[in-house]
């Protein structure tokens, strides 16, 4: 796996496109943090990889909020007291 920097990402652009067919993934960094990914993909593959990639940001956003939600101590809630809390901001939805 390929990384390189946003300034050369800019500078570089056209040597990056050819590295991408050959890397097929490239991570883009800024300060040297990863922030994006490139992905190679084709006419024929874009649907199947843009349906792949929300699968990942999906379940990572569900793990998160899992996460924050243990965290919390929320993952102990009764049912009832789930329900509870529901039913109370459902109120002040309509007031």
């Amino acid at each position: 796996m390929k990384f390189i920097g946003i300034r050369d990402l800019r500078n570089k652009s056209a040597k990056v496109w050819e590295e991408l067919n050959q890397e097929k993934e490239i991570i883009i960094t800024s300060n040297g943090k990863p922030i994006a990914i490139l992905s190679s993909v084709t006419e024929e593959n874009l649907e199947e990889n843009l349906k792949a990639f929300r699968q990942i940001r999906a379940i990572s956003a569900v793990t998160e909020l899992q996460t924050k939600s243990i965290e919390k101590g929320l993952d102990k809630l009764t049912l009832d007291q789930i329900n509870s809390e529901i039913r109370a901001e459902r109120k002040n939805w309509y007031l």
